[in-house]
């Protein structure tokens, strides 16, 4: 696999995919295999992993697990060479051409193309918000599901399940439901005759887009199920156990789920895009937006105004090639083309149980083979976005001319950008870049500084405030993830711990940072997402950013120089070598972002293992700080570079200690095991693996699955401390409620025996 976007080609157009949908996951197919010069693309999606729909119910049903039926996203835009941003979009600003993001900054696009799938209309019926399960969107559904199937599990006697909505999905979601579960009970000696299902459907039949062979078989199956279909029932009201139809009736249903009244996204309606009556984007031949020619749209959100056709997972995967081609054509000035979506369409339409009806026009096939072909058919499709050939370290294709139309303007910055670079102070970034990049940024403001960002010099000037000694401490890196908001938080996370761990507070702030060459508003965007997240955790900790420094280079990264105050008497400062024979060891935070990540850059990490890291990651260690103190803590440092071992070594040598580690008692992030098993180790393990020598016997423990984690780099990584032994229960339960989850117990202090001071391990 070979990076889409080298280092020394520079930016020039966004396009900017909102949502992970069927159509979005083939476009970033399509520029895997063909990446476009000078084009980056950044994907934005509230979830990881996005399901696929033609699977769901087979899920549901127990035929495939988790990842068999979810395309991992954050993995496959990294094969893409595109970023991927976990959030969820909000709104579109079509004048300055952003999209608005929930909890992170503006995303600047030149064309935009949205696949967000639909949203329930669950409010259009009285109380269906409150006791309906909405199956729809459906990459949300996963959660709903487990916990309606922990109910329904639990729920003693007789459970009676409605479902609302007579098409192929309500019918595949009900069989599905009714196979699992009634499997369930019987699996726990109950009999699966304690479930009840009901269909209810508004029209006069069932499947009404299919022919009448189709619905005819699914309304044998439906009996010979016993399960009670009401046809020509319009549900007008839901209650707590029970649904009213538009005749006064009510009908009995411990669980109702919805799986009709589907449509466009309420924040929609507050764009500019023409919508249709049901709220989806209209869109011409071409997929674009008639309302904007710079935003595209596909999938079930989208209204294919002179092609109209039913919202089917079909259309949304065909989808993909015309919608990659057109996007490629936007933004390089060549003529878009028509797509014509076909009239008719292979449905497979499985029951539950292995077995599945085949509909095209006139077409019923129907038995246990249709359900294999489906299973083939599905894992196939499935294969195509998850089976990903593994990255290849450092591979850059060889630079072609760029195809991207730009103005006059723009053009002299392009070729500027991609000109030989100066060096010295000439690969500075521009000031005027710089200031717009940092404009709207409102560091916190401390007394202390008398000169800072809201009156710029040469340099900052702070004053020492009396009793006070300044704690000095700095950290740099280049970015490991391709969201450079979220790289902006972490960088200053990692930062600001030294500060924390030596019981200090933070003061003030200078960051160091650089930025790949484009042009000047790729550059202004890129600066401000990254110190934008930057400022948010200087300001939570009250540390004000006084002043900077960027320039160009081939890697985003970014440091920070930060000052911290302690009392100059130094009582309260909690160094390196003040453990105590007798202690406990608290870690507070899981171990493994080492070698988390570099499985990432190798296309073998499942993206929630990544959300789970970067998480840990934006954990500020300052109340942790805090808890360890109160509880007698004497040493405390944060874990970087060096590791576990790395940073205990440094710990235990001053203090004239040794130390036990348990190994079994060591946090660990979600996959950590997995990846050093696969031998993904972080580049920097081999040189921490020769801090061994500290161990006692270390060739006992060379094969335990834990042992290459204790030389694993951390990056923003927990606090590890001193404790006296008695408080160490009370001390944890603190650091848990304070939002600690993984905060664990990993060893004692014991007395030294011999020099120099060792670390014994057990397990």
């Amino acid at each position: 696999m070979q990076s889409p976007q080298p280092p020394h080609e520079p930016v020039l157009r966004d396009i900017v995919l909102v949502g992970g949908g069927h159509t979005h996951v083939g476009v970033l197919k399509r520029f895997a295999m063909k990446p476009e010069p000078g084009v980056r693309l950044t994907l934005i999606c509230r979830d990881t992993h996005t399901p696929y729909s033609g699977m769901l119910p087979g899920y549901i049903a127990g035929h495939y697990r988790y990842d068999d039926v979810h395309i991992d996203l954050r993995r496959l835009a990294e094969y893409a060479g595109a970023r991927f941003f976990r959030d969820e979009a909000i709104g579109i600003d079509h004048d300055a051409r952003i999209v608005l993001c929930r909890s992170r900054p503006p995303v600047s696009y030149d064309v935009m193309s949205i696949n967000i799938g639909s949203t329930p209309r669950i409010d259009r019926v009285g109380g269906a918000g409150d006791h309906a399960v909405p199956v729809k969107p459906i990459h949300r559904f996963n959660d709903r599901w487990l916990r309606l199937l922990e109910r329904l599990e639990a729920h003693p006697g007789l459970t009676r399940v409605a479902v609302v909505g007579g098409g192929a999905g309500g019918i595949e979601l009900l069989l599905a439901m009714q196979f699992r579960l009634g499997r369930e009970l019987a699996e726990r000696g109950r009999d699966p005759a304690e479930l009840s299902f009901a269909l209810y459907t508004r029209g006069d039949t069932i499947l009404p887009t299919h022919n009448a062979r189709v619905q005819a078989h699914f309304h044998a199956t439906l009996t010979r199920r016993h399960v009670a279909v009401h046809t020509g029932t319009d549900i007008v009201e839901v209650d707590a156990g029970r649904l009213r139809d538009a005749d006064g009736h009510w009908h009995v249903a411990d669980e109702i789920v919805w799986v009709t009244n589907a449509g466009g996204a309420a924040w929609l309606r507050d764009t500019r895009l023409a919508l249709d009556g049901e709220g989806f984007i209209e869109v011409d031949d071409t997929l674009r937006s008639p309302s904007d020619p710079n935003i595209f749209a596909a999938g079930d959100i989208a209204h294919q105004v002179n092609h109209p056709r039913e919202k089917a997972g079909v259309f949304a995967v065909r989808q993909g090639r015309p919608l990659a081609d057109n996007l490629r054509a936007a933004v390089t000035g060549r003529p878009l083309a028509p797509y014509r979506p076909q009239a008719k369409w292979l449905a497979l339409i499985s029951t539950g149980d292995r077995h599945a009806v085949a509909s095209r026009g006139s077409l019923c096939l129907a038995g246990d083979w249709v359900w294999r072909w489906k299973d083939g058919i599905d894992r196939r499709f499935m294969a195509r976005f998850n089976d990903l050939p593994p990255m290849k370290e450092g591979a850059i294709p060889s630079p072609r001319p760029s195809r991207v139309a730009l103005d006059e303007e723009e053009n002299q910055q392009a070729i500027s950008a991609a000109a030989m670079r100066c060096g010295g102070c000439g690969a500075k970034v521009g000031a005027s870049v710089l200031s717009q990049a940092i404009a709207n940024l409102a560091p916190v403001a401390r007394g202390e500084v008398l000169i800072g960002l809201h009156a710029p010099d040469d340099a900052a000037v702070v004053r020492v405030p009396p009793g006070k000694a300044m704690v000095h401490t700095v950290d740099f890196f280049r970015a490991f993830i391709d969201d450079p908001y979220v790289f902006g938080k972490i960088a200053a996370h990692h930062a600001l711990g030294d500060i924390f761990a030596m019981g200090a507070e933070a003061q003030t702030a200078t960051a160091i940072a650089t930025v790949p060459q484009g042009l000047e508003a790729k550059v202004e965007e890129t600066v401000r997402q990254m110190m934008t997240g930057a400022v948010e955790v200087l300001n939570e900790a009250g540390c004000a950013l006084v002043g900077g420094h960027t320039g160009e280079g081939s890697e985003l990264a970014l440091g920070f120089a930060v000052n911290g105050l302690v009392d100059a008497d130094m009582n309260e400062v909690l160094r390196k070598g003040g453990l105590r024979p007798g202690q406990v060891l608290i870690l507070t935070k899981p171990l493994g972002t080492g070698t988390l990540f570099a499985a990432h850059s190798r296309l073998a990490a499942r993206g929630r293992w990544i959300d789970t890291a970067l998480e840990s990651m934006c954990q500020s260690n300052r109340q942790a700080a805090g808890c360890l103190r109160e509880h007698g803590a004497t040493a405390c440092t944060d874990l970087t570079g060096f590791g576990l071992l790395g940073h205990l070594m440094e710990m235990t040598r001053p203090s004239g200690v040794n130390a036990a580690l348990d190994l079994a008692a060591l946090p660990l992030l979600e996959g950590a095991e997995e990846t050093v098993a696969a031998g993904l180790l972080s580049s920097l393990q081999p040189a921490n693996l020769r801090l061994r020598r500290a161990l006692q016997d270390p060739q006992a423990w060379v094969e335990h699955p834990r042992y290459p984690l204790l030389f694993d780099p951390q990056t923003a990584g927990g606090l590890l401390a001193g404790v006296p032994a008695e408080r160490a229960t009370a001390c944890l339960d603190a650091l848990r409620t304070l939002g600690y989850d993984r905060a664990a117990i990993i060893g004692r202090v014991e007395e030294a025996t011999a020099e120099p001071t060792s670390i014994r391990l057990t397990a």
